[in-house]
C-alpha cells in the first residue's frame, strides 16, 4: 500500500522537476518575481499611480484653470462622520470662513458648522473633455453645492493641490516612460553597431560616448533649455524636455549593449546567421537583441526614475515645464519657499509622490534583476 501511495507522489514530483527544467527564461523569471514580495508591493504601487495618472480628469475634482483667490493657502479639508446629531454613514465636510490670526495677521481657516456638504461618488463638477475627446461633468467624487473640498489643501492661488497632483502626474510619471523608450532604441543602436562592428567603428563611437558622459549634467539641461523657445504650446515643451533628458540618458545603455554585443557576436547562432546569408540589421534584431532582453528590461526599470527626477529637477530650476502647465517639479518648484514649510507643509506634498515613484521603481527593478539572474 505505502509503495503505491508514494508512486503518484514521486510521479507528481518528478513532474514539477521537468516542468522546472523545460520552462522558458520568462516563466522562471515570474516564478522568481512572484517570490520578492517588495517588488510585487512596488508594481501594485506604480499601477495604481499609472492607472490614476491615464483618469487625472475624471480623479481630480477640479481643473487647471480652477482657482479661488478666497481660498489661498487652505489647509486639508477634514473629512468627518460625526456632528451634533450623532454618526452618519455619509461622510460630509463643513463651509470655510477666513479669519485674521491675532498675532501675525495671517489668514487662517475655521469650519463653518452651520453649513454642511454630503461627500458623494460620481459627482458632478467642473465641466471637462475625458482624454480631450468625450465632454462630461461627472468626477470621482465631488460634493454636493459644490462645497470646498481640498483633500491636500490648497496652494497660493486657491487652487487644489490635490486635482493639481493628479494632474501633474500625467507627465511626471509618463516623460520617464517615453524617454527611456527613446534611449532604448539610441542605445541599442549605436550600442549594437559599437559592439557588433568593432575596431576602428568602436573607437570613434566610444569616444563620442565618452565626450557626452564628460558634459556636467546641470549645466547640459540649462543649455538645451535655454534654446527652447520662451512662448510655445505645452505639449512641445513636453516634446522638447523629453528629446533633452533621452540626450543625456541613452550612454550607460549604449555601453551595456556594447558589452553584450562583444560577448555575444562570436557564439555559434550569430555565426550561423551570417553564414544563412541574414543582414546586420536582422542579426541585431532577431538573434542578438533577445539574447539579453530581460537584461534590457531591469536596466530601463531603473532607468525610469532617473528621468522622473530629472523632469523634477529641470522643472524645479524653473528649466522644464512652466505653468500653466503642471507636474510635480513645477509643484515644488512653486513651493520652494522658506515659508511654506513652516505656515504651509501640505504643499511639500508632491515631493512625498516623486520619493514614492522613485523607490517603487528601484524595488521593481531589483526584483527584475534578481529573477533574471540565473545564478539566484
Amino acid at each position: 500500500m505505502g509503495t503505491a501511495a508514494a508512486a503518484p507522489q514521486k510521479k507528481s514530483r518528478l513532474t514539477k522537476e521537468e516542468s522546472y527544467y523545460l520552462a522558458t527564461q520568462w516563466k522562471l523569471m515570474g516564478r522568481k518575481f512572484r517570490r520578492h514580495h517588495l517588488a510585487r508591493a512596488s508594481l501594485v504601487i506604480l499601477g495604481i499611480f499609472y492607472a490614476v495618472a491615464i483618469m487625472a480628469d475624471f480623479i481630480a475634482p477640479q481643473g487647471l484653470q480652477s482657482y479661488d483667490q478666497r481660498t489661498t493657502n487652505a489647509s486639508p479639508s477634514r473629512v468627518h462622520f460625526v456632528d451634533e446629531n450623532g454618526f452618519h454613514l455619509r461622510p460630509f465636510i463643513y463651509a470655510l470662513t477666513s479669519t485674521r490670526h491675532p498675532e501675525t495677521n495671517r489668514k487662517i481657516f475655521v469650519e463653518d458648522t452651520s453649513v454642511r456638504h454630503d461627500l458623494r461618488l460620481f459627482a458632478r463638477g467642473e465641466a471637462y473633455r475625458f482624454w480631450g475627446l468625450i465632454p462630461t461633468t461627472v468626477h470621482l467624487f465631488g460634493t454636493d453645492g459644490n462645497g470646498p473640498l481640498f483633500i491636500f489643501g490648497t496652494d497660493g492661488m486657491g487652487r487644489d493641490l490635490f486635482s493639481r497632483i493628479v494632474i501633474g502626474s500625467r507627465i511626471s510619471l509618463s516623460i520617464g516612460l517615453v524617454g527611456v523608450v527613446i534611449s532604448l532604441v539610441l542605445g541599442i543602436i549605436i550600442g549594437g553597431v559599437s559592439g557588433y562592428f568593432g575596431g576602428a567603428v568602436d573607437t570613434v563611437i566610444q569616444r563620442i560616448t565618452e565626450i557626452f558622459r564628460t558634459f556636467p549634467t546641470i549645466p547640459l539641461w540649462m543649455a538645451l533649455s535655454a534654446a527652447i523657445p520662451p512662448r510655445i504650446p505645452v505639449l512641445q515643451v513636453y516634446f522638447y524636455i523629453t528629446i533633452i533628458l533621452s540626450f543625456i540618458g541613452w550612454t550607460d545603455l549604449s555601453r551595456k549593449v556594447r558589452s553584450k554585443f562583444i560577448s555575444l557576436r562570436e557564439e555559434d547562432f550569430v555565426m550561423a546567421a551570417r553564414v544563412a546569408g541574414c543582414s546586420v540589421p536582422r542579426i541585431i534584431a532577431t538573434h542578438m537583441v533577445p539574447g539579453f532582453l530581460s537584461y534590457l528590461i531591469v536596466d530601463l526599470t531603473l532607468a525610469i526614475p532617473g528621468m522622473i527626477i530629472a523632469e523634477t529637477s529641470l522643472s524645479f530650476l524653473g528649466l522644464g515645464i512652466r505653468s500653466p502647465a503642471t507636474s510635480w517639479g513645477v509643484l515644488l518648484q512653486e513651493a520652494q519657499q522658506i515659508q511654506n514649510l513652516a505656515l504651509y507643509p501640505w504643499r511639500l506634498l508632491p515631493l512625498a509622490f516623486v520619493v514614492v515613484t522613485v523607490l517603487a521603481f528601484n524595488f521593481l527593478g531589483d526584483g527584475l534583476r534578481d529573477a533574471a539572474d540565473p545564478y539566484k
